[in-house]
């Protein structure tokens, strides 16, 4: 199942906040109707509603609310003309098996901008809390997003400004491709709509278009959905869920451990790592400031308002200890085509190796590693590549760079000797 949600920068009770793109008009006939109709976009809310308590108060406004998990708070649609600017073909066919044809459609634009409810749809904004840069912030939750109900949609993300939308969209999409567990971005709708906006918390507030982006995920529950819950005292609610709170917390550190060393084995930097922008289920999730590193840099820090680097590419993996670390060997191992678990110490070693390099040097974060797999022994032996290999040219400027080819080399013969043992028997 998928949950929807929808964005929109005006605020709802007391709450805060590569795939392939079809465009082109394809003419719509008889034969594929069932997956054409919109009738098959449709979502319930039951299941939040019948698990979950609900605020006694209803409407609009800014409130503080306790012992609920969910307010009922309706979308405001964008106040312009909107325009389809951007959708994800595996999203809407794979996931919400509807036919691409039918993002052509008025209907399906007005589902996915908001101004149209999905049927079964009760519109829900999720009260959750947060620890924003090492200091609790009290109560946040849903600003300008609405949990829409669970896909029989979470879909669209109502007012946001157009260059948040296409970061989200696009790098949601991104990650799924690299196979990084993350939510997912179905279509961006933008909009004449003004939003004002001061993009680098300086004071100069601008004029931006209004967007929507429609996004979907296993589940919207974040760390902060039980923080806030804690520091209410609402443990009853808490542990309404009925599962073992040990194990259940053990799972959380464990997969979310994996997922940082995930973004890491990558080079994301997801530059918010507060509580509640980390999902239960460990998925990535609110592309704010996030940012790929090109030349290696541990200290890189996408977000320009973290100023004390508290989230930098080589923090985010901290208080995580071996879990982190256990899994970021694994992922590096592979990357650097380093098979078997006999020689664990020095594969950690010749990875801290390269990436001391790699830091010294500024040689590029992936295409190191891309290089380094095409390279030949050759090459490597004599720290001579083709003009083309510019990563490679980079980091085999380094004094030490013999001395990791040479041992690198060495564990490479040592992983074919193994093989080579192995398949005679």
């Amino acid at each position: 199942d998928r949950l929807g949600s929808c964005h929109d920068d005006k605020k709802t009770p007391s709450h805060r906040d590569h795939t392939d793109c079809e465009t082109t008009k394809v003419p719509i006939n008889a034969s594929s109707l069932s997956r054409l109709s919109m009738d098959r976009m449709k979502v319930s809310s039951q299941k939040l509603t019948d698990a979950f308590p609900l605020d006694a108060v209803d409407g609009d406004h800014v409130r503080t609310v306790r012992d609920c998990v969910f307010s009922r708070c309706l979308p405001t649609p964008l106040g312009a003309p909107i325009t389809l600017a951007a959708v994800s073909k595996s999203v809407i066919e794979d996931i919400l098996d509807l036919d691409i044809r039918v993002t052509q459609t008025d209907d399906f634009l007005q589902y996915v901008s908001g101004a149209q409810l999905i049927p079964g749809s009760i519109p829900l904004a999720h009260r959750y809390g947060g620890h924003q840069f090492g200091y609790w912030s009290g109560q946040l939750g849903d600003g300008r997003a609405h949990l829409l109900g669970q896909y029989t949609n979470r879909s669209g993300d109502g007012r946001a400004v157009v260059r948040s939308s296409v970061r989200e969209f696009l790098c949601s999409e991104a990650m799924q491709a690299l196979g990084v567990a993350t939510s997912r971005a179905a279509s961006l709708v933008v909009s004449e709509e003004v939003v004002w906006r001061d993009q680098f918390y300086n004071g100069n507030v601008k004029k931006e278009r209004g967007a929507v982006v429609l996004r979907l995920a296993r589940s919207w529950f974040r760390i902060g959905s039980l923080e806030v819950l804690t520091r209410g005292g609402e443990l009853d609610l808490l542990r309404s869920g009925g599962c073992e709170l040990a194990v259940f917390y053990s799972t959380v550190v464990k997969e979310t451990a994996h997922l940082i060393a995930q973004w890491m084995a990558v080079g994301f930097a997801h530059g918010v790592c507060n509580t509640d922008n980390f999902s239960l289920l460990s998925i990535t999730i609110d592309y704010g400031p996030f940012g790929f590193m090109e030349a290696y840099d541990p200290n890189f820090v996408p977000n320009t308002s973290d100023d004390e680097g508290r989230y930098s590419i080589r923090a985010q993996g901290n208080g995580y200890a071996g879990l982190y670390q256990t899994r970021f060997r694994q992922l590096f191992k592979a990357k650097l085509g380093l098979l078997g678990e006999e020689e664990e110490e020095q594969d950690e070693y010749l990875i801290a190796f390269l990436l001391e390099l790699m830091e010294d040097t500024g040689s590029d974060f992936t295409m190191t590693f891309r290089q380094l797999s095409e390279a030949s022994e050759q090459q490597l032996k004599h720290g001579v590549f083709p003009q083309e290999t510019w990563a490679l040219h980079d980091l085999s400027s380094h004094k030490l760079f013999s001395d990791w080819s040479r041992m690198y080399l060495l564990r490479l013969g040592r992983k074919v000797t193994v093989m080579r043992i192995d398949d005679g028997g």
